[in-house]
């Protein structure tokens, strides 16, 4: 089971949700987001899954606990101190990182108090070291398919090259990767809502796709499936 817990109002620029899952023993596809997590397991500790930019899966053994703080785009380099190109679809655990030095969340802590260690570890990160607005302002007009990078860049007072720099750094890639990975979101988004059905052209172009076999060759790329199965949970 699944569930995510709202972060204290403060700090919701920067994290989007912290959340908990009870493993089955099935293999979850966790997909591309633009997010940057910290994810703690027992028997694991802590790690900073950095951003992705294909699917993977992430195996569970029945009954076991795992806890996740995700930070939004724009949010994960400044927090962490760390350009997050450098942990793109990478797991690292927080130590290597010069987090969590008095091990709190090691590998063998409480499950019970594992979700309030990294609520207030990931809250005091992102209070002390805020977001890059600017990125963030980027990511929301990104939500738009049709914006295009080079404008983009101009309307933020940024060159193309200083706003890749500025993304890599705060998101983990540039902002036109970002905005493959929104744009299935989006479409993913409207398929969980029950909006697809089987038109799947009419929801590519919805979403921003040019025409199907568009989506289908980001869909692959991204998730390593098809549209279709995708939705259906494959």
């Amino acid at each position: 089971m699944y569930r995510e817990f709202d972060p204290p109002a403060g700090v919701r620029g920067a994290i989007a949700c912290f959340w908990t899952r009870r493993g089955d023993g099935s293999a979850v596809r966790v997909l591309p987001d633009g997010c940057t997590d910290i994810v703690w397991r027992s028997d694991h500790g802590a790690v900073v899954a950095g951003p992705d930019t294909t699917a993977w899966l992430s195996h569970t053994r029945p009954g076991e606990l795992i806890v996740g703080a995700r930070l939004l785009p724009g949010a994960g380099g400044a927090a962490l101190g760390l350009p997050l190109s450098e942990l793109r679809n990478q797991r690292l655990p927080l130590p290597e990182l010069g987090l969590d030095r008095d091990r709190r969340l090691r590998n063998d802590a409480d499950p019970g108090k594992a979700l309030g260690l990294l609520v207030g570890m990931t809250t005091a990160l992102v209070s002390d070291r805020p977001p890059d607005r600017a990125v963030q302002a980027a990511v929301v007009r990104l939500l738009d398919p049709s914006q295009r990078i080079d404008r983009l860049a101009g309307e933020l007072g940024f060159s193309e090259r200083q706003l890749r720099r500025r993304f890599r750094s705060a998101v983990g890639y540039g902002p036109k990767t970002l905005q493959r990975v929104l744009r299935l979101r989006q479409f993913l988004a409207r398929a969980e809502a029950g909006d697809t059905d089987t038109d799947l052209a009419t929801a590519a172009f919805e979403a921003g796709y040019a025409d199907q076999p568009h989506l289908g060759r980001d869909c692959r790329a991204l998730t390593g499936v098809s549209p279709r199965e995708l939705i259906a949970g494959v």
